[in-house]
């Protein structure tokens, strides 16, 4: 494995789309109320969002590692410092690096809007660490599903709009909802997967509390949500009716879900759950900008 390749799948690209799609539909949303776009703060909040979440999948890769979680039977894709390909310390180097690049970003976004992004960015890069860092990492908890719809939902959508406009609308913390509860489908497919070793290693996820029966029907309530919340964006008339043109995809995906025994099969299912997050996300953005 060459350091190139390693650094590169310990990024989780498949997945960073999940960072990416909550800053397009926040933009969108501002873009429909306000009528311009301001391109500055829209690359600096997206490089942000992708830097802060490269880091805490580092952060995630190598804390793991440290805390017995990963071992030779997990069925997740491979990760760079269980399987040697890079040392902790320089993973660790690696996140802290991308922390303080999102930090640079947000110096010119505080610049931009005020004391609400200082907020935003100090509380997004220390839930980041503490996703997998210090003594109770959400990551071993329940509130995993919590923290990515907060994060991944409420923060990057509102924030972004917030960057576009100065301000906040109840419009677009539905969007944000929305976007939301798709990305915290990611983080389900992810325990679900790895429910018996994180029961063994005392990684207290919601899928390792509650069960697989309960997690398929989480799974198949957070994937149906957005769009049966849909009717609520009545008011930007046929538009709003857009992002159901990928619920075919994700009744296939929820069909999978109940259906694949738990084992690798599950990586392809959250890849595509993360794919299925960002064509909603798109299909959303058009409806606010059609």
């Amino acid at each position: 494995m060459n350091k190139t390749t390693a650094w590169f799948l310990a990024c989780r690209p498949k997945t960073l789309t999940v960072s990416l799609s909550p800053v397009i539909v926040g933009t969108a949303v501002a873009w429909h109320d306000v009528g311009h776009l301001l391109w500055l703060p829209l690359i600096a909040a997206a490089l942000g969002a992708a830097f802060i979440q490269i880091g805490t999948n580092l952060f995630n890769d190598v804390g793991d590692f440290l805390r017995g979680t990963d071992t030779p039977e997990r069925l997740g894709p491979k990760r760079a410092t269980a399987e040697g390909w890079l040392t902790p310390s320089k993973v660790q180097a690696g996140a802290w690096l991308c922390f303080a690049l999102a930090f640079l970003c947000g110096i010119y976004l505080v610049a931009h809007g005020g004391w609400p992004i200082v907020a935003i960015g100090l509380a997004s890069l220390a839930a980041g660490w503490a996703y997998t860092g210090g003594p109770k990492p959400i990551a071993y908890g329940p509130l995993g599903e919590v923290f990515v719809f907060v994060f991944f939902g409420l923060v990057a959508v509102g924030g972004s709009y917030y960057l576009q406009t100065l301000a906040l609308s109840p419009i677009v913390l539905l969007a944000a909802s929305l976007v939301g509860i798709h990305a915290a489908a990611v983080i389900t497919v992810n325990n679900y997967r790895d429910l018996d070793g994180d029961a063994k290693n005392g990684k207290n996820t919601l899928a390792v509390r509650l069960g697989r029966p309960a997690t398929r029907r989480i799974y198949a309530a957070e994937m149906l949500a957005p769009y049966a919340l849909l009717p609520l964006l009545a008011p930007l008339g046929w538009p709003a009716a857009l992002p159901l043109l990928s619920l075919p995809l994700a009744l296939r995906l929820i069909r999978r879900f109940h259906r694949e025994p738990p084992g690798p099969v599950f990586n392809s299912i959250l890849a595509a759950t993360a794919g299925l997050q960002l064509v909603f996300a798109l299909l959303l953005t058009l409806s606010f900008t059609i």
